[in-house]
């Protein structure tokens, strides 16, 4: 059973709303970012692919098996979820030892397990403390000590950075590179960009329900053709170096910015060297040549403009293309959603197939 996720046309709703629209994907070992508004669906398929859930049309496998209702397939997980909900007289080793019991270990190796995994998480100080009196940035190493306790193979994590401070949040990182390394999937959700551009440039978006971009920030960038490509050169002599460069090829604006020139090219690559070569040629002096289109932030405004208007980057085409729900079943409705009502309606397997 090798690491991996995957999804294959996964929809699911909820009466007339729809939470996923058509899901497809495969991630093998590394660490995946599920980006996305909040409300855009990062839950429900966090937790499908937990077993929590199942799908109303499609499925997702996790390590080649499906796994809801599938204890095979829920050993190779490892879950923390966004609530809050420890046990607070406990302490965190007797939490994370009891983790690892129910993951079938014996008490001996539970212990040893739940140490060493606490200790992994910067928590070798506190383990024997009530988790009752752990900071925030404490009870989510907690929670993500007993969610690596039995070394799973895929590593679900939902918001797991929020409320962290900085040391906290270093901690958590390096050890998630760690698992990574040696072989595990690990995808996380977050809405908060600077936290996927602080461990990984492989990211998951989805908006509205849809998966409208997989894959690395630079590849999924050069498919948005419909949006010029900004490239800013920083420079005490803008007016000059904007005469040397009225004339660029694939050029289409061209405006001072702060410190600088700036300019909107669908040839980024013809740009940057035609640049480069004028810079020199005429001993122009420039600091730094930039591109804002470079951040994951601006990646995200983009996509999600795209998905407001029904278009994905077609990034995940090999596994799957999306469409419409909606024309597939008229029961549902394209509708924005807040993934927190969700607990509350229970559907018998199969109803709506």
């Amino acid at each position: 059973m090798s690491a991996s996720i995957r999804a294959i046309r996964c929809s699911k709703w909820y009466g007339k709303v729809t939470a996923l629209q058509d899901v497809s994907l495969h991630l093998g070992p590394g660490i995946w970012g599920l980006l996305g508004p909040n409300g855009s669906g990062k839950t429900t398929f966090m937790r499908i692919c937990a077993g929590q859930l199942r799908p109303s049309l499609g499925e997702v496998q996790i390590c080649g098996e499906r796994p809801f209702n599938n204890s095979k397939a829920l050993a190779q997980i490892g879950l923390c979820p966004e609530a809050d909900a420890l046990y607070d007289q406990m302490s965190a080793l007797e939490f994370v030892t009891a983790m690892a019991r129910l993951s079938g270990f014996s008490a001996n190796d539970a212990e040893k397990r739940a140490k060493a995994s606490l200790e992994e998480f910067g928590l070798e100080d506190a383990m024997k403390r009530r988790m009752g009196g752990y900071s925030r940035g404490m009870r989510q190493r907690a929670k993500l000590a007993q969610a690596v306790v039995h070394d799973p193979k895929v590593i679900l994590l939902d918001e797991p950075l929020t409320g962290t401070d900085p040391r906290s949040r270093a901690t958590i990182l390096g050890a998630l590179q760690r698992k990574a390394a040696d072989g595990a999937v690990v995808m996380f959700s977050t809405h908060v960009l600077p936290e996927i551009e602080a461990i990984t440039d492989q990211v998951l978006l989805i908006a509205r329900g849809q998966l409208v971009a997989q894959g690395k920030v630079h590849e999924i960038r050069s498919l948005l053709e419909e949006h010029p490509h900004h490239v800013r050169v920083f420079t005490a002599e803008p007016r000059r170096l904007a005469a040397l460069c009225v004339d660029i090829e694939g050029v289409v604006a061209m405006s001072f910015a702060p410190g600088g020139v700036e300019f909107m090219t669908y040839d980024p690559a013809a740009t940057y060297q035609t640049i480069a070569r004028k810079v020199v040629e005429h001993e122009v002096e420039i600091d730094s040549i930039t591109s804002p289109d470079a951040s994951l932030e601006a990646l995200f405004h983009y996509l999600v403009e795209r998905a407001a208007h029904g278009a994905g980057t077609g990034s995940d085409a090999g596994v799957g293309r999306a469409r419409s729900l909606q024309q597939a079943n008229p029961r549902t409705q394209n509708a924005p959603h807040p993934e927190g009502q969700y607990a509350q309606q229970n559907y018998a397997p199969g109803e709506g197939q």
